[in-house]
């Protein structure tokens, strides 16, 4: 994924796990020109969000293995990694990080939505949680959606 990708690229050119935020932003922004310090910010609250970066104090730490990632040389993140995804793209994400074809996780869900009468975040969750991808962080988000709409 892309955003696991730019999240990456400032540690893997420092090598350490471990950046004052200011050290990222200009990784990111003009080292590899890739956004603007704004948008280098945003990048840091959607990470934190989805759980890639974790802050400590004024820095940031890697929550994940970055030396697990490859950065191409040809590689430029897209603006579409700045934006929060939902819960149900995060398991649908994870879903098919594990191999299984989008087009079919999308119509099982909806499938389970529908038959468990479910939001389709829980439906979502249910579903990854059946098909044995550990998606519990992502469980209380759904089960909040599912108390907002009661």
């Amino acid at each position: 994924m892309s955003l696991r990708v730019a999240v990456a690229a400032p540690f893997v050119q420092h090598g350490t796990d471990c950046l004052e935020e200011g050290e990222f932003v200009v990784a990111l922004s003009l080292d590899r020109d890739w956004f603007s310090p704004d948008q280098a910010k945003r990048l840091i609250d959607v990470a934190t969000q989805e759980g890639l970066l974790e802050r400590e104090d004024d820095d940031l730490v890697a929550a994940f293995d970055h030396t697990d990632v490859t950065v191409p040389e040809e590689f430029v993140p897209d603006d579409e990694i700045l934006r929060e995804r939902s819960t149900f793209e995060r398991v649908l994400d994870a879903l098919v990080a594990e191999g299984m074809e989008k087009h079919e996780a999308v119509g099982a869900i909806n499938g389970l939505q529908e038959e468990l009468g479910l939001t389709i975040e829980a439906a979502a969750v249910v579903y990854a949680r059946r098909e044995g991808i550990d998606v519990s962080e992502l469980a209380p988000i759904a089960k909040d959606a599912l108390e907002d709409e009661s």
